[in-house]
């Protein structure tokens, strides 16, 4: 076998198993599918060129009614076209309509079913890292733990009251009044006693405290003088 003819097959060889990892490389990108972000991207620029073509219609229906409005009745056939060719542009208009309604459902159910998907991937990673936190302890443990603290406690307000109790002896509040009350009845005697007792009330009848009838007489002889002075001031 010549060089050349080496040469040929090698490359025919290496062409063919490079052809065959492409090939490969496709049946796994097909296999495994496009991503949900790459779907949704793909989704959106279709919306984005979809409506383009709408505005780009929409133009166009409005030139074709100019058109037939310039023509009328004096060129029917013209007029006539421009109309036809308006009809189609507005049915093209409609279908683009009805694309864009399946094309936008189709991305809202895509970017909640992706969303959901996130949500479930979080969930379970939380649930992951609580069972890990979980896994060194012992419910029975726990109980122990917590009957020890209950303990604890009761021992601690034991202490608390047997500290913030009176200390010393006892006695009876009541008793205590009574003997305070004795005491006070006998101080008040001895005062009693050092004052030469209670004041003696007067026998004699006191004396009235009416005017008597000599300084009536008196008084009613005053005022006629005075009258009298008056009365000869005034004539």
């Amino acid at each position: 076998m010549s060089k050349i003819s080496k040469l040929f097959k090698g490359s025919s060889s290496s062409s063919g198993s490079s052809s065959s990892s492409s090939s490969k490389s496709k049946h796994h990108r097909s296999k495994g599918g496009p991503s949900p972000q790459e779907a949704i991207h793909r989704l959106r620029e279709t919306e984005e060129m979809l409506t383009k073509k709408q505005e780009y219609l929409e133009k166009r229906i409005e030139q074709e009614i100019a058109i037939a409005k310039k023509h009328g009745t004096k060129n029917k056939k013209a007029a006539l076209q421009a109309l036809k060719r308006k009809k189609r542009l507005e049915q093209q208009l409609t279908q683009i309509d009805g694309t864009l309604s399946t094309i936008e459902f189709q991305r809202e159910a895509l970017e909640n079913s992706h969303t959901n998907t996130e949500v479930l991937k979080n969930m379970g990673f939380a649930a992951k890292a609580m069972k890990q936190v979980h896994q060194n302890m012992d419910v029975d443990k726990i109980d122990d733990l917590m009957q020890d603290i209950t303990e604890q406690q009761d021992v601690a307000r034991e202490i608390s009251e047997a500290i913030s109790g009176p200390f010393g002896e006892q006695f009876d509040e009541d008793e205590l009044l009574a003997e305070l009350e004795e005491l006070e009845q006998e101080d008040m005697e001895e005062s009693m006693k050092r004052m030469g007792g209670l004041p003696s009330v007067p026998s004699s009848k006191l004396p009235s405290s009416q005017p008597s009838h000599r300084a009536k007489t008196k008084k009613r002889a005053e005022d006629d003088d005075d009258m009298n002075m008056l009365a000869s001031w005034a004539t």
